[in-house]
């Protein structure tokens, strides 16, 4: 990216706008309903069929297919999900470069949308989800953690198929395996562990402690970037961390400034760093290159906690500049991304040395700082229309006012879901848009953010009800104009239906007529 959408996180708006797909940037649904299920009598067999060289599975075949590949990786995805389109072609092509080279590992795919059980069985709520089956596992399923391209998901794959760590017997190999891969990962242990990216080797020679300076058992990372080589010596009592190395092999493997670049993207967004400081400069500027130096001084104070990232307003980058509120002549400028909620912050005025950024960012990780919030301008008939069009700026003294109750779609203009409700919501605001109490209104959540309110996916429908206490109530029904006028004329809360006592045919034989399953909306996420 959590729909469009996250895992998350500016990565969970921007995932849109985007040429390729990125890790996260996926699209979400708030819950995994068929669209169509299979026909009566139509029962599919256990063979394995093919498409483009990636496996087509369902829940007839699936157990098969773990039974008779020891790795394989499977993509969870929706035909209608760009993401899952995008990636596509760069999947058949790592299945087909896999089965060039005689590997164990296979991928294959499922339409989540259609094979309901096997989407629920694996807990499917974004797309498209990769995960990978080992040795006929069908219980702990490895989440994918790769890049979403060929090259990528071949290299990751081959990482499962291969040892997990090579030993190193002299300083000819220790050298060899250093300087193959731009990342490597070498333990020095003198009586003698996984992060699947990268590459391991394993040392206990003691010419290799000499060698490279060490005197006890220590993870090295090797990086043909930044300081070269990164020493994490092992804790004579604790032992090795298992969890704490992954993730400081995971923030040490990224560069200490990224450069936002569609190669990049994928890293950027799969960090699990909670902040990124973005600096937006024009880079065909001298000047404003310059500026990446005090940028780059102040980087280091952070590492693990943000991560710095330059954006380039005139290539790759101009594209995010919206979500920003930016334009390429707002260039250089500063902005502070909380990840988990999309939350930007910008400095008073910007200044770009390594101790005015020290100081802004301890300000927002300490909570002294509010964040910037965008806001469109109101329309100028917004509060004439049956539908009333709310921005930032308008948000609160429409949605909490205490003399109505307030029933608010959250959409984002791009949103297939969105697009298709329109119609229902639009006819929900003519019938009542002559109620004294009752508002029906929209907001475009791509353009206007709010203070206290996170927007995970699209449309997000949230019900004000009048009176004191500034309470809000999300509306997770159907989305039909009878369904949402019950819950208004139910004071926001729908009433219950009494349970349908199914009628049994005279001389019935004692089986039930199969029901229709009913099918819910899904909706596009962040």
């Amino acid at each position: 990216m959590r729909g469009c959408g996250a895992r998350l996180v500016w990565w969970l708006v921007l995932s849109l706008a985007w040429l390729g797909p990125v890790l996260g940037g996926e699209e979400e649904d708030g819950e995994v309903v068929a669209e169509e299920e299979e026909e009566e009598g139509d029962v599919l067999s256990d063979e394995l069929g093919e498409e483009d060289g990636v496996l087509v599975l369902h829940e007839h075949n699936f157990a098969r297919a773990l039974s008779e590949h020891r790795l394989l990786l499977v993509e969870f995805y929706a035909p209608w999900c760009g993401h899952c389109q995008r990636l596509a072609p760069a999947f058949a092509q790592a299945a087909s470069e896999l089965r060039n080279e005689s590997s164990p590992a296979r991928l294959g795919k499922v339409d989540a949308t259609a094979q309901v059980a096997l989407a629920n069985e694996f807990g499917i709520t974004s797309y498209p989800t990769l995960k990978l089956f080992r040795d006929g596992n069908r219980t702990h399923p490895l989440a994918y953690t790769g890049r979403m391209d060929a090259k990528g998901i071949v290299r990751w794959m081959q990482r499962r198929a291969s040892p997990s760590a090579t030993l190193l017997q002299d300083t000819a190999a220790a050298a060899a395996f250093v300087g193959s891969q731009d990342l490597v990962v070498v333990g020095f242990f003198k009586v003698a562990g996984e992060v699947v990216d990268l590459p391991f080797g394993m040392a206990e020679a003691a010419e290799l402690f000499q060698a490279y300076g060490l005197a006890a058992d220590t993870i090295c990372l090797f990086k043909k970037f930044d300081e070269g080589r990164t020493d994490f010596p092992v804790d004579p009592a604790r032992g090795l961390d298992v969890a704490e190395l992954t993730r400081l092999l995971r923030v040490h493997s990224l560069e200490l400034v990224m450069e936002f670049t569609k190669e990049t993207s994928d890293q950027i967004f799969s960090a699990q760093i909670p902040h990124h400081m973005l600096l937006f400069l024009n880079k065909s500027s001298s000047a404003q290159l310059a500026l990446q130096d005090g940028f780059r001084a102040a980087a280091g104070t952070f590492r693990g906690k943000v991560l710095f990232v330059v954006v380039d307003v005139t290539g790759y980058g101009a594209d995010v500049l919206p979500f920003f509120g930016l334009t390429p002549a707002d260039a250089p400028t500063l902005r502070l991304v909380k990840m988990e909620n999309n939350r930007k912050y910008q400095m008073d005025q910007d200044a770009f040395s390594d101790t005015v950024i020290c100081t802004f960012i301890e300000a927002v990780l300490d909570g002294k700082v509010k964040p910037h919030l965008l806001s469109a301008e109101p329309p100028e008939d917004w509060d004439t229309r049956p539908v009333k069009v709310l921005v930032g700026k308008t948000f609160e003294q429409v949605a909490f006012d205490e003399t109505k109750n307030v029933f608010v779609k959250f959409y984002a203009p791009w949103c297939s879901h969105c697009q298709a409700m329109a119609a229902a919501w639009e006819e929900l605001g003519e019938r009542y848009k002559d109620h004294e109490d009752i508002v029906i209104a929209e907001l475009d959540s791509t353009a206007n953010e709010l203070e206290n309110i996170t927007i995970h996916g699209f449309p997000t429908l949230h019900y004000f009800p009048a009176g004191p206490g500034r309470k809000m109530v999300e509306y997770k029904s159907a989305r039909d104009v009878e369904t949402f006028s019950k819950f208004l004329e139910n004071g926001g809360t729908l009433p219950e239906e009494p349970p349908v006592v199914p009628k049994t045919p005279e001389n019935s034989t004692g089986g039930e007529e199969p029901s229709p399953l009913g099918t819910a909306e899904t909706r596009d996420e962040l």
